[in-house]
């Protein structure tokens, strides 16, 4: 395989950095790029030295940053874009700067491929379907936006959505675009403050000896997939011959409720923590499920581990 000059946005993060690890590991001449807003520079210790590796603190909507990165690189042959501000609870609370960052990001990004003429990966979202009325969610469903009146958890999901009608754009001006969305990614580096995801949260809470919080009657489902898979299907959906604009999603089809979810990572942590219920956010998604069959058939991905396996190796690496 011909090493590759290969930009990841937001490669000190959660994804970002796993990404980063394969990539390096694989060979290839790599640059992370991140704000260190969410990301960390912990989570890139084990190439943090290694000679094909880079890390530079900047800003993704800057051209000047981006530019600077590149030079660095030596040129560019791969992005994959997965800056973004991400947590529902950012959602909420900061909705003009995740609308901002997300989508100025991935303009100032396509734009850099563009002009290198650089293979484009970007990073969407189940989220980018709204409140999809269809499970388990396909590519081409419609995508459904309840009023922004009444909340703004859509700040994220409609900026992924916009990001994929930028991608789709760049691909009739020429550029090959690949679109991943990753279902549910889990792993030891989630986080979990009251930012983070739901799994890093209780496993957080449990490690502080407080309360779990199921929001709402915990009904709500998610489909769970292990970070290692999701990096999986990140990296073939990069490197097969694919269409141009061709879309991934890269999730289990494992299904299971937020309320059976905290029970089961009680058991695996052997806790007696209590679990509790509480009002949670507005517009959070009753269900969310992925049709994989594309990147089943197109990339040969499988997921590989089963949530259970999943939250056992997570525990183990994170427990105290």
């Amino acid at each position: 395989m011909a090493v590759k000059r290969i930009l990841v946005t937001g490669g000190a993060g959660f994804i970002g950095s796993s990404l980063c690890e394969a990539l390096v590991n694989a060979g290839h001449n790599v640059l992370a790029l991140d704000s260190m807003f969410r990301g960390s520079e912990g989570n890139l210790e084990s190439i943090i030295e290694a000679e094909n590796f880079q890390l530079v603190n900047c800003d993704v909507r800057d051209v000047e940053d981006l530019d600077v990165c590149v030079e660095a690189l030596g040129g560019l042959d791969l992005v994959y874009h997965l800056a973004a501000i991400n947590g529902t609870k950012w959602f909420h609370e900061a909705a003009h700067s995740v609308i901002d960052v997300n989508i100025n990001g991935t303009l100032r990004t396509l734009e850099l491929a563009m002009a290198h003429d650089a293979r484009y990966v970007f990073a969407s979202s189940p989220e980018a379907f709204g409140e999809p009325e269809i499970q388990p969610i396909n590519d081409g469903d419609p995508m459904i936006f309840s009023n922004p009146a009444d909340h703004q958890r859509h700040s994220y999901g409609a900026s992924k959505y916009l990001g994929e009608i930028a991608c789709q754009h760049a691909v009739r001006e020429g550029l090959d675009v690949r679109i991943v969305r990753p279902f549910n990614a889990y792993g030891p580096r989630l986080c979990g403050d009251e930012y983070g995801q739901v799994i890093g949260i209780f496993l957080q809470n449990i490690i502080e000896g407080k309360p779990i919080e199921v929001h709402g009657d915990g009904n709500q489902t998610r489909s769970f997939t292990w970070i290692d898979d999701v990096v999986d299907g990140f990296v073939r959906a990069a490197s097969l011959e694919v269409k141009a604009g061709s879309v991934f999603n890269i999730g289990t089809t494992e299904e299971i409720s937020i309320s059976k979810l905290a029970s089961k990572i009680v058991n695996i942590c052997g806790s007696d923590v209590i679990i509790k219920q509480s009002e949670g956010y507005f517009g959070d998604s009753k269900r969310r499920l992925p049709n994989v069959v594309s990147s089943v058939e197109v990339l040969g991905w499988q997921p590989k581990v089963t949530l259970d396996e999943g939250l056992k190796l997570m525990w183990n690496t994170i427990s105290p």
